[in-house]
């Protein structure tokens, strides 16, 4: 018998630990070179773990464990064919004796009971299961294709998508006599209560967003300012070339796109908010150019995906970079190296309504600009109360790297390119 041994490679400087979120291949299958058997998830981004060697995969670690740089996954038995199926095999490689002969079973097969279900039949694994919950689907709606039925990854980003149709709700019970209509609905009122709890470990990324977030709440002088823009010439500028546009890029033109080039042309203006503390914290490091990270709302938490090199980007190119990030953010597809990186970050909360909010830093970066709601509000504009479509913006910063007066300076100027967008297409 010849056993290869797998073990977690070194995926990046900074990542010592990963968790293994989910089994692509089922413990006894037979797997090819190359071929994917799990997947592994760090502290920014979800890889998957291809086999060695052709052979029988034999599990060591679980689902949800944390595995070290170099800790023993899994072992794979090269001395298993792939005709064998992954069977059993004795020490010389030879098939195992076969088995006596069962008794011959009876014509009909009893299935098993809904108790008699395996630990695996309709269990979602890690990953599934936070989908599933924040799609507030329920698990024994969905059918897994997993090995015993578990359900996979897969199986609940389709449920999220499509929701199974809600199950109609129990007929209202019938009066029981001798007893109050009162009496019954006080009864039924307390019965349709519910104080269950469940504690369940927090995924890999929660862990790293929720340490990131601390570490700059404590670890910077982090101000927020504030300032409003009128939208009104941008959206006339997206409504007035928004077909040509599409039908010479195939994308739409977004907001983000816009945005993403007037902070650029600021920051080139203004280095110190486009710089960060360096790690001796001694001295600071400046950019002589912009990475953008865009903050990306997915099913296991936020990832800040960059950009590079924004001032140089048209629209066109902008917007499709962020579509495929977004993309590939969503299913979990992106690699260490479309993580790093970053010089200031975006993060838009209007998509979910807000109106207002405090976006906190992305370390080691000392500024991000937060976007919000646009909602149609009356201003006052040379001495007349007109109706137009506001946004506030936030600018939170490193008070240590930037000063007060610079703060409020960027988003001055980011205002001002908005509201004029022709300076902002002529680099004014």
């Amino acid at each position: 018998m010849s056993i290869i041994e797998m073990k977690v490679p070194v995926i990046g400087e900074s990542v010592t630990e990963v968790t293994l979120s989910e089994w692509l291949k089922g413990d006894g299958d037979y797997v090819e070179l190359d071929e994917p058997i799990c997947e592994f998830e760090s502290d920014k981004a979800t890889l998957e773990f291809p086999a060695e060697a052709a052979g029988k995969l034999i599990y060591v670690a679980g689902e949800g464990d944390d595995l070290e740089i170099g800790a023993l996954v899994a072992k794979i038995d090269t001395s298993v064919s792939e005709e064998a199926g992954g069977g059993a095999q004795d020490q010389g490689g030879q098939p195992a004796a076969e088995p006596a002969p069962k008794p011959e079973a009876p014509a009909e097969e009893k299935k098993p009971a809904a108790g008699d279900q395996t630990y695996a039949t309709g269990t979602p694994s890690p990953a599934a299961g936070k989908i599933l919950r924040e799609a507030d689907v329920d698990p024994k709606s969905v059918n897994g294709t997993g090995r015993d039925g578990r359900i996979t990854k897969g199986d609940a980003q389709q449920a999220a998508k499509n929701p199974p149709a809600a199950a109609a709700p129990p007929p209202a019970a019938a009066k029981v006599s001798g007893t109050s209509s009162k009496t019954a609905a006080s009864s039924a009122g307390k019965e349709a209560f519910s104080r269950d709890t469940r504690t369940e470990k927090m995924s890999r990324m929660r862990r790293t967003i929720a340490s990131r977030l601390v570490s700059a709440k404590n670890d910077t002088a982090m101000l927020t300012t504030f300032n409003e823009v009128d939208l009104s010439e941008v959206m006339a500028l997206r409504k007035k070339v928004q077909d040509k546009f599409v039908e010479k890029y195939g994308v739409k033109l977004g907001f983000m796109s816009i945005f993403a080039k007037a902070c650029a042309q600021v920051l080139m203006e203004m280095p110190d908010v486009n710089a960060h503390i360096a790690e001796d914290e001694k001295s600071l490091t400046y950019h002589d150019f912009v990475d953008i990270s865009f903050a990306v709302s997915t099913p296991t938490g936020l990832v800040v995906p960059p950009i590079h090199n924004v001032e140089s980007l048209d629209f066109a190119t902008i917007e499709h970079k962020l579509k495929e990030l977004a993309a590939k953010a969503r299913d979990n597809k992106l690699s260490i190296d479309e993580m790093s990186g970053g010089t200031f970050t975006i993060t838009n909360g209007g998509v979910f309504g807000s109106m207002m909010s405090t976006p906190i830093i992305n370390k080691p970066q000392s500024a991000i600009l937060g976007m919000h709601n646009i909602i149609e509000r009356p201003i006052a504009v040379n001495g007349e109360v007109v109706v137009r479509p506001m946004m506030y913006i936030a600018l939170s910063y490193d008070h240590r790297v930037i000063d007060g007066s610079s703060s409020v300076t960027f988003l001055v100027k980011v205002k001002e390119l908005l509201e004029d967008p022709t300076l902002l297409l002529l680099g004014l």
